[in-house]
């Protein structure tokens, strides 16, 4: 958490999030990743996590998944590679594959509805990849998600998420921000 406030990745306001809900705080992961050496400490928590599950393959969804996953790929000594999204799907492009078998640690940034890792999921169940875990460097989800394989993050923080229909910030006039790259 120092790490994370002394980059100014903690916002406080009212924002859209990529699965479409509001919230009153977000997670800036761009703030954190910027410092190569913040970004290869917190990587190092979900190595030391994973590091005896005989990792082959290292996979993130786009955008900070792939800087996650180079650098714990990294520090594992393994390949990385990162998925991508198409319409409501998540697949592998740049001629990505996995050989049959091949154990695969999905990483993300911030996990809020599960959205992106079950994609990514998803991608690597379909060709053949067995995902043997799951780390993240932020897990802001209000209620326990059930990925059938284990999940650490560096820092779980559950925070208030509204439907957009419902949210009190919404009806109190606050204005809506969009951060991030992606859109609902």
């Amino acid at each position: 958490m120092d790490i994370l406030e002394s980059v100014g990745a903690m916002k406080e306001g009212h924002f859209l999030l990529s699965s479409g809900l509001h919230s009153p705080v977000y997670w800036e992961k761009f703030r954190l990743l910027q410092y190569p050496v913040y970004a290869e400490k917190l990587c190092r928590l979900i190595v030391h996590h994973f590091k005896d599950q005989s990792v082959d393959v290292v996979a993130g969804p786009t955008t900070g998944g792939i800087i996650l996953a180079f650098e714990i790929g990294r520090q594992l000594g393994v390949r990385s590679i990162f998925v991508e999204e198409e319409g409501e799907a998540r697949i592998l492009r740049r001629d990505f594959e996995f050989k049959a078998g091949e154990r695969v640690l999905i990483v993300d940034d911030v996990l809020t509805t599960g959205g992106s890792i079950k994609g990514t999921i998803d991608a690597v169940n379909k060709l053949g990849g067995v995902v043997i875990g799951i780390g993240v460097l932020v897990d802001r989800s209000t209620e326990e998600i059930d990925f059938n394989v284990p999940l650490f993050s560096c820092l779980r923080v559950p925070t208030v998420v509204y439907p957009a229909e419902a949210c009190p910030l919404c009806a109190a006039g606050r204005p809506l921000v969009r951060p991030g790259g992606r859109l609902a």
